[in-house]
């Protein structure tokens, strides 16, 4: 279970079944749904647990993952690159026989993306590392269409492009707050390689860019005015709070009294009550 990081596939799963109800625009099959959950997280457990492998020489000198099973010896790395190998073969055949085949392509190219891509490539390379390495994060979106629809909308690019611009100051935050870890085994996190005003920036700048974004449903036709009120307050909250962190980080507070989790922990709280909207929204048209 630890391989797979369940905490991680909760956020991707939010992200997933809310537009498949967009896309059904009321409730879809729910046998389907099921399908489509049980396989994204065979998938994303599939690369969490590559992740684990490759990254077990940094996991062990980070305060962060020193407890992950490869770390502690609680399994090895043959068996860890078994089992990942195993639930991504095992998530494209259920996928491709259960849902669909697009949707399988998709989910296989989301597990390598985050395999390869983001995980061998980026990570311990750019300081962009989880900018275009998070496209992996933001695909689940476009498989919950898929898997209704077995096609790709512009609903569905929209809400990839607002997971996209969340990451990055979703991420930030907390890897600002153990910006040390990172320090110490030389992978370039953005606050790692720029000073907390920098970040701060870029998290602000990235912020504006998603709730406009998230605004685009609307207007297009996807959504009324549910998903749009709702949009607009946690948008509004968030802006609060990413423009709070900047003053902070301005006035040349550090540790502590930066309160850089407020808006961590308020990311999570945004995305649930978006894409909550998301799946509500069709009821109230």
């Amino acid at each position: 279970m630890a391989l797979t990081k369940p905490r991680v596939i909760e956020l991707l799963l939010m992200t997933t079944v809310p537009v498949m109800f967009l896309a059904a625009q009321g409730v879809p099959d729910m046998w389907l749904v099921l399908a489509t959950c049980v396989g994204g997280y065979l998938s994303a457990g599939g690369a969490g647990a590559f992740n684990m492998y490759y990254d077990r020489d940094i996991d062990a000198m980070m305060d962060r993952t020193s407890q992950r099973p490869l770390v502690t010896g609680m399994v090895s790395p043959r068996e860890c690159l078994v089992f990942a190998a195993t639930l991504t073969v095992g998530s494209t055949v259920w996928f491709w026989f259960l849902v669909n085949p697009l949707s399988a392509m998709l989910s296989l190219g989301a597990s390598l993306f985050y395999t390869v891509v983001y995980t061998m490539i980026l990570k311990r390379r750019t300081a962009q590392n989880i900018v275009w390495g998070g496209i992996a994060g933001c695909l689940p979106v476009i498989i919950g269409w898929s898997a209704v629809k077995n096609e790709v909308s512009w609903a569905s690019l929209i809400l990839f492009l607002v997971i996209f611009f969340w990451t990055p100051p979703h991420y930030w935050p907390l890897s600002m707050k153990v910006k040390d870890d990172y320090e110490r085994v030389g992978v370039p996190m953005l606050p790692v390689v720029a000073g907390n005003k920098a970040v701060a920036r870029q998290i602000v700048l990235y912020s504006w860019v998603m709730v406009g974004v998230s605004l685009l449903l609307t207007p297009l036709g996807y959504t009324g005015w549910f998903y749009t009120v709702v949009a607009v307050a946690c948008g509004g909250l968030w802006l609060k709070e990413a423009h709070a962190l900047q003053a902070r980080a301005k006035a040349g507070i550090t540790g502590a009294k930066l309160k850089e989790m407020r808006l961590f922990h308020w990311s999570i709280t945004y995305v649930s009550l978006l894409f909550t909207a998301v799946a509500i929204d069709p009821f109230l048209r």
